[in-house]
């Protein structure tokens, strides 16, 4: 019998396709959110009062985490590549398996995925966007136009937000992401903004 995944109720091989089993207790990505927040504040709070107690505590989510990420790690082992690929592309998952250093997909090919799920909701006639470079944890984005169109800074500052929050969403181990304005001489477009601001942010779930 396969194993079956603990997050989605699916087995290992993908063999079935239950994202909820009835009566269990599940957490929405907003609950997702709010826990994860109460948990940052909850170790701020030890750093400010150092002593035993709070090293002890620290010391032992450290060692949990460590736990987790191993059973995560057996998970993605045992995982045939689709499943690996379905449990990568889930945004907490994603940024587990980031964290753990564990995530299959390397982080140049999440980058240009975010790309092109951007270049996509562009469309044919809203220039490109592409990786120029990666360096360190900061990637490059190079901005081109396909001319025609006013430029205006305030479409290029929100074109350049909905590269960054769609890049980052899939590759959260990068710091920064940096624009590179191409064919800065002459007049040039944005990609239409209005054809990007439907939830590129949330790529990973495209893919």
């Amino acid at each position: 019998m396969a194993s079956p995944d603990v997050t989605t109720g699916t087995s290992i091989d993908g063999s079935a396709d239950v994202s909820q089993q009835p009566g269990a207790d599940r957490l929405d990505d907003t609950a997702v959110e709010q826990r994860l927040g109460h948990l940052d504040e909850l170790l701020s709070h030890l750093e400010q009062y150092p002593g035993p107690t709070a090293d002890a505590a620290r010391e032992a989510v450290a060692a949990l985490t460590d736990v987790y990420g191993e059973a995560l790690a057996r998970v993605v082992d045992r995982a045939s590549e689709a499943m690996a690929e379905r449990l990568a592309s889930d945004e907490l998952l994603g940024h587990l398996l980031v964290l753990h250093d564990i995530h299959p997909e390397p982080v140049e090919a999440r980058v240009r995925r975010a790309l092109d799920v951007v270049q996509e909701r562009a469309g044919p006639q809203g220039g490109s966007v592409e990786l120029d470079a990666i360096d360190g944890d900061v990637a490059r984005v190079r901005l081109s136009s396909s001319g025609g169109g006013c430029g205006c800074s305030s479409g290029t500052d929100e074109l350049e937000q909905v590269v960054r929050e769609s890049v980052l969403a899939l590759a959260p181990e990068l710091s920064s992401v940096e624009p590179v304005i191409a064919d800065a001489g002459r007049e040039s477009s944005v990609i239409p903004v209005e054809a990007l601001l439907s939830r590129t942010a949330t790529a990973g779930r495209a893919g």
